[in-house]
């Protein structure tokens, strides 16, 4: 198990329990049943690179302790 911080920008973070062999899009369903938004509309990024659905999250380096920006 792995715990990535997501950052809204607008003062929220929320830590999310995952595994590093999940999707991105798994990922996104998870962030979705915490925050309350539908997956459909979450756009995950870090720096300039947007992380597409099909890959993991080991493949993109992502890993306990993880930032990642809505």
């Amino acid at each position: 198990m792995i715990e990535v911080t997501c950052n809204d920008r607008l003062g929220k973070k929320v830590n999310v329990k995952c595994e590093p062999d999940d999707t991105i899009g798994d990922f996104k369903k998870l962030l979705a049943a915490q925050i309350g938004t539908s997956p459909e509309k979450i756009i995950l990024k870090k720096w300039y690179t947007t992380f597409k659905d099909h890959i993991t999250l080991g493949d993109y380096e992502i890993g306990n302790g993880s930032s990642i920006e809505l």
